[in-house]
């Protein structure tokens, strides 16, 4: 269904996607958010290659099989230029998907380059200035448990206890696939932890400069909602407008500020709508 995919990015170190879909056709990158890797897009990937798109599904440097920033740093600048490294593979400008750490890349890229990079934009549940309450909360969950988890299991009662509202799966076999078995015998999730030390932009610091990025935006834009968000206020969706006049709304009943985990059919059906508007596939 699909391949795995390594792209050279700035800084001498390489990215990795898995890439499905006809190439000949319009592209979607996916972007994920602080502390995920490219596996929380699963469902949306395959929902998208059926809807005929060719899918770039990213891990971003420092987060699941992409390489570590030799320095540490990962800067929402150093950021986009990976993602536009990455979109500068293609023939025609892609749609762009990002999650939170995803979707500010996204934006930043967009609003910061100095040519049409992009045919839409859609952003999951973050918004330029996010909730303070919000973003403490993911700080505090990406920094608790410093030293690993003994088994799965401890990591799985970790992810219950951050999201509640989420039914806790049976299965629990899928989380390993963001947690990685380190020389000391215990589990870590599988990100670069000097990520949190350098002032991540999950949740964002750089908001003036996601702002002024935002009145630059002349592409589709769609923010993608989870009603039960704490990131993601009804003031920060209007200050974004106020920036990006053009800016559309897609509510997720049901959803926290991991949307397309906690309501995938839903998540799936607002971004291939938008898509089919502004984006459509062959």
């Amino acid at each position: 269904m699909f391949e795995v995919r390594r792209y050279p990015v700035p800084g001498g170190i390489a990215v990795t996607a898995d890439v499905g879909g006809d190439p000949r056709h319009p592209a979607v990158i996916l972007t994920h958010g602080g502390g995920q890797t490219r596996h929380s897009w699963h469902g949306a990937m395959r929902e998208l290659i059926a809807q005929g798109y060719h899918v770039i599904n990213l891990d971003a440097r420092g987060h699941g099989d992409s390489d570590w920033s030799p320095d540490g740093v990962y800067s929402v600048e150093l950021l986009s230029d990976d993602l536009k490294a990455v979109i500068a593979t293609l023939p025609n400008a892609p749609a762009l998907v990002g999650a939170s750490m995803g979707g500010i890349t996204s934006l930043h890229a967009v609003g910061t380059s100095d040519r049409r990079i992009a045919s839409a934009l859609i952003l999951v549940d973050v918004v330029p200035r996010v909730e303070a309450t919000g973003g403490a909360k993911i700080m505090a969950f990406m920094r608790a448990r410093p030293e690993g988890f003994a088994n799965l299991e401890e990591a799985a009662d970790a992810v219950a206890a951050y999201n509640p509202h989420r039914p806790r799966p049976r299965d629990i076999s899928g989380l390993m696939k963001n947690l990685r078995l380190r020389e000391d015998g215990r589990l870590h999730w599988h990100w670069d932890p000097r990520f949190l030390s350098m002032d991540p932009p999950e949740p964002p610091i750089v908001t003036e400069r996601l702002l002024e990025a935002a009145a630059r935006v002349r592409e589709p834009t769609l923010v993608v909602r989870g009603l039960q968000s704490d990131i993601v206020s009804e003031a920060g969706i209007e200050e974004f407008r106020r920036y990006l006049p053009t800016l559309e709304v897609f509510d997720v009943p049901g959803a926290g500020h991991m949307v397309a985990g906690d309501r995938n059919d839903a998540f799936n059906q607002g971004v291939t709508d938008f898509l089919r508007r502004h984006h459509p596939a062959r």
